[in-house]
C-alpha cells in the first residue's frame, strides 16, 4: 500500500487586537470615531456642559428633598455624603472594570477603544473628557430612576451627593489633561493619574480620589 502524507495545515494570520496597554499616546489631535459626522460631532463636548448639567441635577435634588421635608439637616447631610462616597466606589468600578475590559474579541476591543481607549491614544483632546451632553442628560434621568427605586425618600439626598461626586470628577479629570501640575499638595492627583496613563494601565484607576486605590491594592508602587 502506498502510504501518502497529509498536506500541511495552512498558516493562519491573526491580527492582534488594540489594546489600551499597547497604544502609545499621541499629544496632539483627535481620533475620527465615527464615519456619520453628525455621530461624530456629537461625540465631541465642551467639559462646562456635561459639569453643569451634573452640578445642576445636584442642586434640584438638594432642593426639591429638602423643601418637601424628604430630606433635612444632619440626615440630609449624611445622605449627600453617602451619595458622594458611593460615587468614588462607582468610579473606580467602572473605570477598572468597564473602560479597560480586556479585549479578547473585536466586539470587545471596538467598545473599549470607542468607550475609554481613544482617551488613553489622545489624552490631550479636550473635547473627549466627557460624555456628551445628550449622554449625560440621559445618565442624570438614569440615575434619578435607579436611585429612587432603590432609596426611595432618600433618593434625593444621595443623588445630590452622587452627582456632585460625578461633575467633581469631570472637573478633576479635565485639569489635569489640560494644566500642568500646580506647585502644592494637589500635583497628587496629576502624578496619580499619569502613572495610569504613561506608566502601566492597570494600577492608579482612581481620579477623583485615590482611596479605592488604597484599599484594593492598586496603587502605584513608591519607586515608580
Amino acid at each position: 500500500m502506498k502510504m501518502t502524507s497529509e498536506a500541511p495545515a495552512p498558516e493562519v494570520t491573526v491580527t492582534p487586537i488594540k489594546t489600551p496597554d499597547a497604544v502609545k499616546p499621541k499629544h496632539k489631535g483627535s481620533a475620527r470615531l465615527f464615519q456619520n459626522p453628525v455621530l461624530e460631532r456629537l461625540s465631541h463636548t465642551h467639559i462646562a456642559l456635561p459639569v453643569s448639567i451634573f452640578l445642576l441635577t445636584a442642586a434640584v435634588s438638594l432642593y426639591y428633598g429638602v423643601t418637601n421635608g424628604f430630606i433635612a439637616g444632619l440626615s440630609g447631610f449624611g445622605l449627600f455624603l453617602l451619595g458622594w462616597f458611593m460615587f468614588t466606589f462607582v468610579e473606580y468600578v467602572v473605570h477598572r472594570y468597564v473602560y479597560h475590559i480586556p479585549a479578547t474579541t473585536p466586539g470587545r476591543a471596538k467598545f473599549q477603544y470607542t468607550m475609554h481607549g481613544v482617551h488613553h491614544e489622545f489624552p490631550k483632546d479636550k473635547t473627549r473628557l466627557a460624555m456628551p451632553p445628550i449622554i449625560t442628560v440621559f445618565v442624570a434621568s438614569l440615575l434619578f430612576f435607579i436611585f429612587r427605586f432603590a432609596f426611595g425618600s432618600y433618593a434625593f439626598g444621595i443623588l445630590s451627593g452622587f452627582t456632585f461626586g460625578y461633575a467633581l470628577y469631570l472637573f478633576v479629570h479635565y485639569a489635569i489633561h489640560a494644566y500642568a501640575p500646580p506647585k502644592n499638595f494637589l500635583k497628587v492627583w496629576w502624578h496619580h493619574h499619569a502613572q495610569h496613563h504613561y506608566r502601566q494601565d492597570e494600577i492608579a484607576f482612581g481620579v477623583s480620589t485615590t482611596i479605592w486605590d488604597h484599599i484594593i491594592g492598586t496603587m502605584p508602587s513608591k519607586g515608580k
